[in-house]
């Protein structure tokens, strides 16, 4: 039995790229299939009607020009980076700036929960977090709390850091714990690596500490402690006054720049995980 043959079709009208109008014939006015009809192409009371295949026809408007003069009158308002650390007496976010190109010191005279708290801000905004300290079981919890299971916390006894490699794209913080009179420390200077010396009351060397430091926070001090630290940092004497009646969640923030008081607010989770504000652990 032969099989049947069929004669090829021929593209008469067509251009190669879409088939002839259905309906239309040669020179036909028939409508391409891909087209809206003319009820389809207006618009009704919600809006336009939308074109198969083509969604929504957008709005038919001149584009907005900017010239080139008027470019210089344009702003766009960037507020403080860095850890927000709680609110000021004028009820605004405190925002401290942890990381910079530059190295950095930092004394914190209080408590570890102040520290830990810091140092998990510092891990919510990308940074890294080493920790140097006599008393590792303190920090062990919340290193492995910290990053949601990724290693951005990492714990090493005294004497026991290497170099981290901070950069840009990863910058560091490392927090040495090790008591009133820590031994020097082993790591060179880096940008975009801080150091945070936690003191938890003032020392020998203490003095000498917050004299070189670029910024210092403290929480309640003894009013002995007070007088060296309105001497050393030239606070005005009313606000020495102030630091032996802070509360657990009130600290003290001094640069050469100036000072700031500072209400630390800690969330729901680091209250779960670090327990509430304390001044001593």
């Amino acid at each position: 039995m032969a099989s049947p043959t069929y004669q090829p079709r021929v593209n008469t009208s067509g251009n190669g790229w879409r088939n002839p109008p259905l309906g239309g014939g040669e020179g036909g006015g028939g409508r391409l299939s891909h087209q809206p009809r003319p009820d389809e192409d207006q618009s009704g009371p919600t809006g336009p009607k939308p074109r198969p295949g083509y969604g929504l026809r957008g709005p038919r408007r001149s584009p907005h020009v900017l010239t080139a003069e008027s470019l210089a009158s344009l702003t766009l308002p960037v507020g403080d980076d860095g850890v927000i650390i709680g609110i000021d007496p004028q009820n605004q976010p405190a925002v401290l700036s942890l990381l910079r190109p530059a190295p950095m010191e930092i004394a914190l005279v209080g408590s570890m929960w102040m520290a830990q708290l810091l140092a998990l801000r510092t891990v919510a905004i990308g940074a890294r977090v080493a920790v140097e300290t006599a008393r590792p079981p303190a920090w062990g919890q919340m290193a492995q709390a910290a990053g949601g299971g990724q290693q951005c916390v990492s714990v090493h006894d005294v004497r026991q850091i290497a170099p981290q490699g901070p950069s840009v794209s990863s910058p560091v913080l490392v927090v040495r714990d090790m008591g009133a009179r820590p031994p020097r420390n082993q790591l060179a200077p880096s940008p975009w690596q801080s150091v945070l010396t936690v003191l938890p009351f003032l020392g020998p060397r203490s003095p000498q500490m917050l004299g070189r430091a670029d910024l210092v926070g403290m929480q309640r001090l003894s009013p002995e402690e007070a007088e060296v630290v309105t001497r050393i940092m030239r606070l005005p004497e009313q606000v020495g006054a102030v630091l032996p009646t802070l509360s657990d969640n009130a600290m003290l923030w001094c640069s050469r720049d100036g000072h700031q008081f500072v209400m630390t607010q800690p969330t729901e989770a680091e209250t779960n995980l670090l327990g509430g504000p304390r001044r001593m652990d």
